[in-house]
């Protein structure tokens, strides 16, 4: 049976929009990570990655640390509990849409 309205509404859009996606995958699988660290693996430039993260920092997904190391800015950035279940939940979502599929 092909997926209905339903399954499509339950694929949370907060985080499926592209550039939020694939932040959150690069923070669900690792402790913490600095912003320069996420800005390279993204490709997003400072601004995009920014507006992005105070997003998900709104919701509760996301965490920002800022602090300075030897006189340098760094921001460091990790997932909520909120965020990983929010994540997980997402992932168990677009599983089951996607075995609606037919082959």
């Amino acid at each position: 049976m092909p997926p209905s309205d339903a399954d499509i509404q339950n694929i949370y859009r907060l985080i499926h929009e592209p550039s939020r996606l694939i932040i959150m995958m690069h923070l669900y699988v690792v402790e913490s990570a600095d912003f320069q660290f996420l800005q390279h693996q993204t490709a997003m430039t400072p601004g995009n990655l920014s507006s992005h993260l105070r997003k998900l920092e709104d919701a509760g997904y996301v965490e920002l640390t800022k602090e300075f190391v030897d006189r340098t800015p760094h921001t460091a950035l990790k997932l909520t509990k909120k965020g990983r279940e929010a994540f997980k939940e997402y992932r168990r979502n677009v599983k089951r849409f996607i075995d609606k599929l037919p082959e």
